[in-house]
């Protein structure tokens, strides 16, 4: 179980390093929701392998707050990008 962990962890790194290299917006609020799902992976992992069941309720909290992150930030950019095109 913990080669999965591993795994997951190597993935995770290379989408920082994506996220780090893209030059939309969009494309790092992606790179961010994915490197949200992937600490939740982990968790989970990590929860069913040492059998510590009150981390899924973390895992379920941070999903619910990534999720929640992620629409504020595409709603505020936007309206930020339909205010500049307004102002041209």
């Amino acid at each position: 179980m913990y080669y999965a962990i591993w795994i997951v962890l190597a993935f995770l790194f290379l989408i920082i390093v994506r996220n780090v290299k893209v030059s939309t917006i969009w494309d790092r609020l992606l790179g961010l929701n994915l490197i949200s799902t992937k600490i939740i992976i982990i968790i989970i992992l990590f929860a069913s392998s040492t059998g510590l069941d009150y981390l899924l309720d973390f895992a379920i909290i941070y999903a619910i707050t990534g999720f929640i992150g992620t629409i504020f930030i595409a709603s505020f950019m936007a309206d930020r990008i339909i205010a500049r095109k307004e102002g041209n």
